[in-house]
């Protein structure tokens, strides 16, 4: 079977509703020489849902989230947001266009505060001519700023943005990662397994931020091995195997069973 013979059967798994995807993906192709990444692989994303992507090692949950969100470039495929093809050649153009990725390795500046992180690479300067001409941060206003989104947010485990980040436990660091992607993440908060390394505890508190962003209107795109954590949390669950989608099922719908069944091609759909 070629790829575009998978890609158009992968096609009619799609399902179906009636409402416009806030991110899309349709038959993505992503091949590194003679080994497929992704074999037409169609993704759909709603507005205030979590979609949670599940797989076994090298089913290309990677790949696809690299494709999603500007790290690598499909070799065949569309990605819409709100209905509108886009292109990603990088990561900035999807955070750009209000997409958002917190990976594993979290990517925080241990010896900055928590206000800095948040703001990290969008810093805000002061007015006039301290900020436009000698460049000062308003330090002030971006503390001030990111004690509003936490409190919004309801990170009760984060009192203090004025602590460096070095000083807080593995899932305090993990809610600021959340905390900066859910600010400017407009329309997608990609999460690459967010409690990987986190004790039960802390899982939680991660687990009742994701289910706070989806309560805020905010799509979230969980991407977990955890399958009770992921049956918690999911409105709907993207199943990948071998590099294509073999189904797309909901909690309601399928058990963790049925999930690791259709995971490990045990069973389908």
């Amino acid at each position: 079977m070629t790829i575009a013979d998978s890609a158009a059967q992968a096609a009619t798994a799609a399902p179906t509703d009636a409402r416009t995807p806030v991110l899309q993906a349709k038959r993505l192709v992503k091949t590194y020489g003679h080994v497929v990444g992704l074999d037409g692989v169609s993704l759909e994303l709603y507005a205030g849902e979590v979609l949670a992507i599940i797989g076994d090692n090298g089913a290309g949950k990677t790949t696809l989230i690299k494709c999603l969100t500007g790290a690598e470039l499909p070799d065949e495929g569309q990605i819409l947001l709100d209905g509108r093809p886009v292109h990603f050649k990088r990561p900035q153009d999807a955070r750009d266009s209000g997409i958002e990725t917190v990976y594993q390795s979290l990517a925080v500046s241990p010896a900055l505060d928590v206000a800095a992180n948040l703001y990290l690479g969008r810093e805000i300067r002061r007015k006039g001519i301290l900020g436009s001409v000698f460049r000062v941060m308003d330090i002030k206003g971006m503390r001030a700023k990111a004690k509003a989104q936490v409190l919004e947010l309801g990170i009760s485990t984060l009192q203090d943005v004025t602590v460096p980040v070095e000083n807080l436990s593995g899932g305090q660091r993990q809610a600021v990662a959340v905390a900066r992607a859910a600010a400017f993440g407009s329309k997608v908060v990609v999460l690459d397994e967010p409690t990987a390394a986190l004790g039960v505890r802390e899982s939680a508190q991660v687990l009742a931020l994701v289910k706070r962003l989806r309560d805020n209107g905010v799509p979230v795109i969980l991407i977990s091995h955890n399958m009770p954590q992921v049956f918690e949390v999911a409105d709907r669950i993207h199943i990948q195997r071998l590099g294509k989608r073999a189904a797309t099922i909901t909690p309601l719908s399928h058990s963790m069973t049925d999930a690791v069944a259709i995971m490990t091609g045990a069973a389908r759909a």
